[in-house]
């Protein structure tokens, strides 16, 4: 009949198939109370305040344990056997700097890799460092990428298909397709605009001219970026790179790419140029997330600088939404390849969220902390960045540390610009270094201005 008609042609998702892991069940948003309020930081899982240093380390491990739950996906431990491998040794720019591409290995039974491009300046360091994911470092071998998922990247549910099984946005296509032939921009390494030239980078990185090392790799060589599905429904990328090594783990992307820097700092650890006292995490966009994930995971990355994240970044999922902005809703329905499998039982009804995404950035407490924002950039709202900061911000005063903390705003939209690197390496230079900035931090653009560089973007 037509009520039958209809409801086979209604839109349905197709669901994802759970993984067990280590970490067990925890309660689902049913089970959850309704918290309009910011969950704090400072109370524990008892109900108890924590108004000790002394008792931030047990609370920061409730934090990670319930943003690994809910937020990323728990991924394996660290596997304690990295090495590296020197491929190639470049002079760079007369002298003045130096290219080295390592070939990391590690993992079950050392089946694992990862190519990394290190630049030092010239002399013997340490150097303190800057780690990004930038494509396929220069002179690996770009691996071959699985294509994007039918409907990734148009603003769509991805999880939706219609009657029949197929892909609401491309009727042809079935979604356990996966494409054996890399895509002409897998080819290229995952990257934008081909191969990058290391001369260019060592003359023209704003790190490197301050002292710094730059580390870069691609994040795409630790998870791929896909929403493709396999028959059962489960997501492609679980094939991919580091995943299969670890199948009791639910791990997103985001968390995949974090593990993948923990990996580089262990090598880095043992490289007698670099400072690994003074290791910095950046990224933009959706692996601004990342590092944003990286820098609360790993105490080892003594500072966190993620560029404009957008939603399932810095701002709170709670305060998302006007502008324009990113919300949960969005995150888990266009990108839900990226985080846990259980975040997407929160869709319409945040309020049930036991964190926010200030959580992570607690859990940086007391190291330096800095949020890079554009005032352009419509998917991330001002007041959501402004919440998750001052929300944060306890945890590092009960640290002695308020200062560490703090967002920066550039005159840009979604990038990440020579502004930006200039924020970054003066908070780095202030607070790893000892050195002083006249640059001041954590000025909010007011309505008005938003306004204003709207019309100046446009």
């Amino acid at each position: 009949n037509a009520a039958l008609a209809a409801e086979s042609t209604e839109p349905k998702e197709i669901p994802i198939p759970p993984i067990q892991t280590p970490m067990g069940p925890l309660p689902g948003p049913a089970e959850l109370p309704a918290r309009p309020g910011l969950p704090d930081v400072l109370r524990g899982a008892t109900g108890a305040q924590v108004t000790s240093a002394r008792d931030w380390p047990a609370r920061r491990v409730e934090l990670l344990r319930t943003l690994e739950y809910y937020a990323v996906g728990q991924a394996p431990p660290a596997p304690g056997n990295v090495k590296g491998r020197v491929v190639k040794t470049q002079e760079l720019n007369g002298g003045t700097a130096l290219y080295r591409l390592v070939h990391l290995t590690f993992g079950p039974e050392e089946k694992l890799s990862l190519d990394i491009g290190i630049y030092t300046p010239a002399g013997p360091g340490p150097f303190p460092a800057v780690i990004a994911p930038s494509g396929t470092p220069p002179g690996a071998a770009p691996l071959p990428r699985l294509p994007n998922g039918p409907t990734q990247g148009r603003g769509v549910n991805v999880l939706l298909v219609v009657g029949g099984g197929e892909s609401s946005a491309s009727p042809s296509t079935t979604p356990g397709t996966i494409a054996s032939e890399p895509t002409t921009k897998a080819a290229r390494g995952g990257g934008r605009g081909g191969p990058v030239d290391p001369e260019r980078i060592a003359a023209t990185n704003p790190a490197l001219a301050r002292g710094y090392a730059y580390v870069v790799f691609n994040n795409n060589d630790c998870g791929e970026d896909t929403t493709l599905r396999n028959p059962d429904g489960s997501w492609a990328f679980r094939n991919t790179r580091f995943f299969p090594a670890y199948p009791n783990y639910d791990w997103g992307l985001l968390r995949s790419w974090a593990w993948g820097v923990s990996r580089i700092v262990d090598y880095l650890e043992q490289d007698s140029r670099i400072d690994a006292g003074k290791l910095i995490v950046t990224g933009a966009s959706r692996t601004g997330k990342s590092a944003m994930v990286a820098a609360a995971f790993d105490e080892r990355l003594a500072m966190g600088a993620p560029v404009v994240t957008g939603g399932g970044g810095i701002g709170t999922y709670r305060h998302a939404g006007p502008r324009r902005s990113e919300t949960l809703d969005i995150m888990v329905t266009k990108y839900p390849n990226w985080f846990s499998p259980h975040l997407h039982a929160f869709r319409g009804q945040r309020e049930k969220l036991p964190f926010d995404e200030h959580w992570f950035l607690a859990a940086c407490a007391p190291r330096p902390f800095l949020a890079l924002e554009g005032d352009a950039d419509v998917i991330s709202l001002p007041e959501a960045v402004r919440q998750s900061i001052d929300a944060a911000r306890p945890a590092y005063e009960l640290l002695g540390a308020s200062d560490r903390l703090a967002a920066h705003y550039a005159p840009h939209a979604h990038a990440f610009t020579n502004d930006d690197w200039a924020a970054l390496l003066d908070f780095a230079d202030w607070h790893l270094r000892g050195k002083k900035t006249d640059r001041k931090f954590n000025r909010f653009p007011t309505e008005a201005e938003l306004d204003a560089a709207l019309q100046r973007k446009g």
